[in-house]
């Protein structure tokens, strides 16, 4: 199975399933001199590990993240990281019901179309559980973009049907992890909390929108013509599951505008720069970074794991039938959703900062 491997010159490879026993990641291309230690990972692997509230799985993990290789004393050495999370709160067993048959929703049925075989452990590599590795490599380019005053936040905006206000870069880092739901806007937190224990009660789940920004990103990032930069993020993005839609700046809004709305006009700063005026674009024009906030969301599907009878078919005696999905499930997907996709953008960033040169071991060092 291929396509395990996400970067360019920042790099990584995620490994390990939901019910086996641990999943990990190998980072390559982390420059060294990076001071860097277990406790700068586990802080983002906590921000997503399950059984904090009531709006995720039960399913209790520490995510106790270990570090295996590539840094010493403290300090990166450039060499590959291997962390690894062993899976301590896991229950195999509770899918065996499953092992014939697909649940809707779920990517069960097609990996077994095309394998011929299939892990049914909670869905095995296509669980949610495979992102793991993608927030303890996001932990790294996290903490490597912030040697360069670039910052990477995630909010939720939407949450079944539950929209927040426009709230400032400050709310959100007040805010965000504030409450369960992280949503910056406290007041339709509440709300949104409130549709969550409703999908709950009726054994249904709800989406969301989920707004990321990045500031501090430098002009210039972003390698045209199939490398743009709104190109690789939007890559990044759609390969989180449950993830359905990728929108930059004013995304779908532009179809309904004028040239006249859209385009951001040029003005002349104190300083003698050329900022735009405005941010419709969302950071990037041409695939290439304009100095200005990066914003971009995600539409997050559903939980497709619900308790709510629906059709199937058994494939070992081919005959339909309804099913009620048991187990441990998250009722919304965008609050844990929130550190995930702050790591994959942040994994892009890093990418291209390195990529543009910006980026080396003699800056970190000096």
């Amino acid at each position: 199975m291929p396509g395990n491997t996400f970067g360019h010159s920042f790099r990584i490879t995620t490994w390990g399933e939901s019910h086996g026993a641990a999943v990990g990641v190998v980072v390559d291309g982390v420059p060294a001199g990076l001071e860097l230690t277990e406790a700068d990972v586990q802080k983002e692997l906590s921000r997503r590990r399950p059984g904090q509230s009531e709006v995720s799985t039960p399913r209790s993990e520490s995510d106790t993240v270990e570090i295996l290789s590539g840094v010493f004393e403290g300090m990166t050495t450039g060499t590959p990281i291997s962390m690894l999370v062993r899976n301590k709160n896991a229950n195999p067993g509770a899918y065996d019901y499953i092992r014939n048959i697909p649940r809707p929703g779920h990517a069960d049925l097609f990996y077994m179309e095309k394998y011929g075989f299939r892990d049914h452990r909670g869905g095995g590599r296509s669980s949610g559980r495979e992102t793991v590795g993608r927030v303890a490599g996001g932990a790294i380019a996290k903490k490597l973009l912030s040697s360069f005053g670039i910052e990477v936040l995630a909010h939720v905006i939407e949450l079944g049907g539950v929209k927040a206000r426009q709230v400032t870069v400050e709310e959100i880092r007040d805010n965000v992890d504030r409450t369960v739901v992280r949503c910056a806007d406290m007041e339709a937190a509440e709300k949104m909390l409130e549709q969550v224990r409703l999908a709950r009660e009726e054994g249904d789940s709800i989406g969301g929108i989920v707004e990321l920004i990045a500031t501090g990103v430098p002009e210039g990032l972003g390698e045209p013509v199939f490398d743009k930069l709104d190109a690789d993020i939007a890559g990044a993005l759609m390969s989180i599951g449950a993830v359905k839609g990728v929108e930059i700046g004013a995304g779908f809004d532009c179809a309904r505008m004028k040239g006249s709305q859209m385009n951001d006009a040029f003005v002349m700063e104190d300083d003698g720069s050329v900022i735009t005026e405005t941010n419709n674009a969302g950071g990037i024009i041409g695939g290439l970074s304009t100095g200005m906030p990066l914003i971009c969301r995600i539409a997050v599907k559903p939980t497709p794991s619900i308790s709510k009878k629906q059709k199937t078919v058994d494939m070992s005696s081919m005959e339909e039938m309804d099913i009620e999905v048991r187990g441990r499930h998250d009722p919304t997907i965008p609050p844990r959703m929130v550190p995930v996709a702050e790591s994959m953008l942040a994994l892009v960033l890093a990418d291209h900062m390195i990529r543009s040169g910006r980026m080396n071991s003699e800056y970190l060092l000096r």
